[in-house]
């Protein structure tokens, strides 16, 4: 409970915005980058795979072993042998691998920038979300006090006889309706807030460091390029999990080339030590193993994974393509939408000549909400618009995050 109290207290001055200092989206983001768990996570699990992929061209553990044999008739008779040894792969397969290893580290470091990418795509659309619902809470607390002063107003002339009982009732209607917007768009303000909280670690309510979340009002201003094939250049180039692929591909045709080269035999060196009734012998030890058995089958898995994996990066290649070309039509689209909505609302009726002209009787009640729904119902389009234009234009441009 005292946790909510904290939370609801510290929320009230997000909304309030009683500080003139703001911190804009970008700082937002900056400061979930170094909070988020997930991206702590998963920092951890690449570096895990990046060791791991690493110790696959470890060298075997050395062996050591002593043998003490005696004679069956004279006991005082006894040999003695000490044997060191180390086995290796043929000495170009740890270059080959240390290559395959390379290149599966930049795929490993491009999965790990497309997953930063989307949690901060994430966090971002977040951030729009509270921007558009900032502005309909202003756009539904002013409906909210006209509708009170319409109804206090129509209740005196209800009392006087100069309102009837349907206009009143309708008055009131429309407060209550409000008021119910208001109540639903808060809720979703602060689970939006809570939502971009958890993102953030939950550090800003254990260093107070809500105070630099107050005022995310504005958005960017993303403009939407005229030249479309450059856009698709530069995007796609830029594209994380296309890199990371072409690295995975990459990596799988040079371990075609390991996978071949594990016909090689392995070789081992080592010492040998042989006493027999005292008398040491040293020695050298020198072996060969033929992989007859071992290595069967294995070039034929490379060629299918690293044709797998071609395929995989073209289909994403296709995939990534249509994603960005819808993508831009659907930016277009708003974009226009937009520029028709506020050069509609700069011709627009004003609401407050709306009001004086219900309360002088020139026009109806049922005309006057007419009108003033249709005025701020415009009003939360235009929001949703531009809300839905900048998430498109973050998912276009998520590589610069």
């Amino acid at each position: 409970m005292k946790r909510i109290l904290i939370f609801s207290f510290i929320t009230f001055f997000l909304y309030a915005g009683m500080r003139a200092q703001s911190v804009g989206i970008d700082e937002v983001l900056h400061r979930i980058e170094a909070n988020n768990k997930e991206l702590q996570a998963n920092a951890q699990l690449i570096t895990s795979q990046k060791l791991e992929n690493k110790s696959e061209n470890n060298l075997p553990d050395p062996t050591l072993s002593y043998a003490h044999l005696w004679g069956s008739e004279d006991k005082s008779e006894t040999i003695g042998e000490l044997v060191v040894s180390q086995s290796f792969d043929f000495p170009t397969l740890y270059a080959t691998r240390g290559k395959v290893n390379r290149l599966k580290t930049g795929a490993l470091d491009a999965q790990s920038a497309a997953f930063r990418q989307q949690l901060l795509l994430q966090a971002k659309e977040l951030c729009f979300d509270i921007i558009m619902l900032q502005h309909q809470q202003v756009i539904l607390n002013e409906r909210m006090k006209q509708a009170e002063e319409l109804s206090a107003y129509y209740k005196k002339r209800l009392e006087t006889g100069d309102a009837n009982v349907l206009e009143t009732n309708k008055i009131n209607l429309e407060l209550l309706n409000v008021r119910t917007e208001f109540r639903t768009n808060q809720t979703a303000l602060d689970n939006a807030w809570k939502s971009l909280f958890a993102l953030n670690g939950d550090q800003s309510l254990q260093d107070n460091e809500l105070s630099s979340f107050r005022s995310i009002n504005d958005y960017p201003l993303p403009l939407l390029p005229t030249d479309y094939e450059q856009l698709r250049s530069e995007v796609l180039a830029a594209d994380q999990t296309l890199l990371s692929l072409s690295s995975e591909s990459a990596a799988a045709r040079k371990q075609i080339s390991a996978s071949k080269q594990g016909w090689l035999p392995k070789l081992e060196l080592g010492y040998r030590r042989n006493t027999e009734s005292g008398t040491p012998f040293n020695g050298v030890v020198v072996g060969f193993s033929f992989p007859l058995f071992e290595n069967r089958n294995k070039v034929k898995i490379a060629k299918a994974q690293s044709l797998n994996l071609d395929y995989q990066k073209e289909n994403a290649a296709f995939q990534a393509e249509a994603a960005l070309a819808k993508l831009y039509s659907e930016a277009q689209s708003l974009q226009t939408s937009i520029q028709e909505y506020r050069e509609a609302f700069s011709s627009q009726q004003d609401l407050a000549l709306l009001k004086q002209a219900l309360t002088g009787g020139q026009i109806s009640v049922i005309e006057y909400f007419v009108e003033v729904s249709v005025i701020y119902q415009s009003k939360q389009n235009l929001l949703q618009l531009e809300n839905q234009y900048q998430k498109v234009m973050a998912q276009i441009y998520k590589s610069k995050l």
